[in-house]
């Protein structure tokens, strides 16, 4: 198989694998995913500077106990691997979050980022995530 494509089927497999453990496990699913390394970092929605690891991993903290479900499915996504260890990736998707008081929120998301390949698999290692309309 040509490396690109297998680079590009791995990190959407790392990518569907994500959002299914934080679907089934929480907010605190995503540290599997993220790279712990001095290098990481995250813009989240709302924020207008990148945040670092420490940083997400305490918001993470914060807000894991606040919901009793989040849904996020990808709309759209093109992931274009740079080599065998770097993959950038871009999307829409849509999420639904409920709380522990049952209150439903709906929201659409674009997402962009760089993976990168570690001894344990594919991890986020910097992008940004926005809020968009409809």
């Amino acid at each position: 198989m040509d490396e690109k494509i297998e680079v590009g089927n791995n990190v959407r497999e790392t990518l569907s694998n994500y959002y299914n453990d934080i679907r089934v496990s929480g907010l605190t699913a995503e540290f599997k995913y993220l790279d712990n390394s001095k290098e990481f970092f995250w813009t989240p929605p709302g924020y207008s500077t990148s945040i670092s690891y420490d940083s997400v991993v305490a918001i993470l903290n914060q807000n894991a106990p606040l919901y009793q479900s989040i849904d996020n499915r990808w709309d759209t996504l093109r992931i274009t691997a740079l080599n065998k260890e770097l993959a950038t990736y871009t999307g829409r998707l849509h999420s639904v979050m409920t709380d522990t008081a049952g209150q439903i929120s709906k929201v659409t998301l674009v997402e962009t980022g760089l993976m990168i390949k570690r001894q344990d698999g594919w991890k986020l290692l910097c992008g940004q995530t926005s809020t968009t309309s409809d």
